[in-house]
């Protein structure tokens, strides 16, 4: 099965899983298992995300609607939702929070530093501060990071990779965050190498983006490279692919969302994996384990995605050893 007809079969899943949950039998004690999502609730990838999660918990003997409850809230990208959701989470008394991007997993800290929370899509937790070490993280979060700072080089590589042509780049990310920060940090590194001049693009509100963009490619030879964390991207990933196609910009992003949004390549880690590994350390934690106690784990692979229509739409011909190497292309 092709990736994005399993993110719709596991997504349409999520979406039926209330209604063929079983009713908790009497005598069965019911454990609760927040989550903070940080996409919208109809979000086909966020969907695929909730359902690979409660896969894993199923295969591990928890039955949804059994002997444990999920209470999903959607932070639809925006933080003032990210807040409030945290904090009526920690209010309900859950026996864990699965938690997506650092600043989720930060405002989770802010309401409790009891709660277990396991997070998945996070970059850096040490250097946000959500943990002690990857070894040894110490406190009430443990999980799952998306990358290393290094691998935003690659971004660069790709790009010049699909459009040689490419002398400049606009790189959109939040400067606020240590992942966008570090990020670009990595792509400046690398930029001289392949002979790029690199313009950063914020990622305050809508505006800021499509003024960074359109003045950008005001001037020729433009590519864009799109930074996580997903929180800071989520709410502007349709606005930024938009954008790219209206002006007519080669971009690479960091998650598979926004090629599945009309975007051009993408590579990163296989989220839908980490959100399904993600139950393995929520079931440790339900049987006794402490979040203190569990390594960060890194990503087991990552994935490049190819959307040849955009490609297409682009002028732009894929170089076959890129298309070999490719782990989806969307035609």
């Amino acid at each position: 099965m092709r990736r994005r007809e399993f993110i719709a079969s596991v997504g349409s899943t999520a979406l039926a899983w209330p209604l063929t949950a079983r009713a908790q039998q009497p005598g069965r004690v019911q454990r609760r298992i927040g989550v903070l999502m940080n996409t919208t609730a109809d979000d086909p990838l966020g969907q695929a995300e909730s359902a690979a999660f409660a896969q894993g918990l199923q295969q591990l003997g928890w039955e949804v609607g059994g002997n444990v409850q999920i209470d999903t809230r959607w932070g639809a990208g925006d933080t003032d939702r990210f807040r409030k959701y945290a904090a009526e989470l920690v209010a309900s008394a859950p026996d864990v929070v699965l938690a997506t991007a650092n600043s989720i997993v930060g405002d989770l800290q802010q309401a409790s530093r009891t709660v277990p929370i396991v997070f998945v899509t996070t970059i850096d937790p040490v250097g946000s501060g959500l943990v002690a070490s990857l070894a040894r993280p110490g406190g009430n979060a443990t999980g799952f990071i998306v990358s290393e700072f290094s691998m935003n080089a690659k971004l660069l590589e790709l790009l010049k990779e699909i459009a040689p042509g490419v002398t400049r780049v606009a790189v959109v990310r939040d400067p606020f965050v240590p992942a966008g920060s570090g990020g670009f940090a990595a792509i400046q590194t690398a930029a001289p190498s392949f002979g790029v001049e690199l313009t950063p693009v914020g990622v305050h509100d809508a505006a800021e983006i499509e003024h960074g963009i359109t003045e950008f490619a005001r001037d020729l030879n433009g590519g864009i490279i799109v930074v996580g964390p997903p929180s800071s991207m989520q709410r502007y990933r349709d606005l930024t692919v938009t954008l790219a196609a209206q002006h007519r910009l080669p971009a690479v992003y960091f998650s598979l969302a926004f090629v599945g949004a009309g975007g051009l390549v993408s590579y990163g880690a296989d989220i839908i994996d980490q959100y399904r590994r993600s139950a393995t350390y929520v079931d440790r934690i339900l049987k006794g384990e402490k979040p203190a106690d569990l390594p960060v784990q890194a990503p087991n692979k990552y994935e490049l995605v190819i959307n040849l229509k955009t490609a297409k739409a682009l002028g732009l011909t894929v170089p076959e050893s890129l298309l070999a190497r490719a782990d989806q292309v969307i035609e």
